[in-house]
């Protein structure tokens, strides 16, 4: 195997959690929302053209990849999970940075992607790259205005105010 085909391979399947036996789906997201975890220092300078930089660039690259490696492997095979990790970047992208947001997003888009919302259904028939990847950014655009409109909606009425108390008060027991 060529090392160009190694490195799209690694890139593809999110060093390797697309072969996971059990939802490699789930586990591409969650390399992604751990990574996002770990960077939540340098995510946090992110502004709008930033987020606009990461998002097109990680979709593009998403794209041509799939692309190339689906030739080998076949139409979407699910150890192909960089569209999840791009999915899920839209999910999150110019929300409050936290691990909540990282949690959140994790079962919002996982949820997402699973029921895949009109159109995203449709565009999994798009050739090649295009259609591994589309309906996942359709996902994560839901998702991300899923969590904006629980975000104002818990600011104006407490409730993750509330939430909060109530763990604090957990762990004090």
């Amino acid at each position: 195997m060529k090392s160009s085909q190694t490195f799209l391979r690694i890139l593809t399947t999110l060093f390797f959690s697309g072969y996971s036996p059990i939802a490699p789906g789930t586990a591409g997201t969650a390399v992604v929302a751990l990574f996002y975890v770990l960077f939540l220092g340098c995510i946090e300078s992110f502004g709008p053209f930033t987020w606009l930089v990461v998002l097109t660039t990680a979709s593009i690259i998403a794209i041509y990849a799939s692309d190339i490696m689906s030739r080998d492997w076949g139409k979407d095979p699910s150890c192909i999970v960089i569209d999840e990790g791009v999915g899920f970047l839209f999910t999150v992208a110019l929300l409050p940075v936290g691990i909540s947001t990282a949690f959140a997003g994790f079962f919002v888009f996982r949820a997402l992607d699973i029921i895949k919302p009109p159109p995203a259904r449709r565009l999994e028939a798009l050739p090649g790259g295009w259609g591994i990847v589309a309906d996942d950014i359709v996902a994560g655009i839901y998702g991300n205005l899923i969590l904006r409109m629980f975000w104002y909606v818990s600011s104006h009425t407490g409730f993750l105010l509330y939430l909060q108390n109530q763990m604090n008060q957990l762990m004090e027991s």
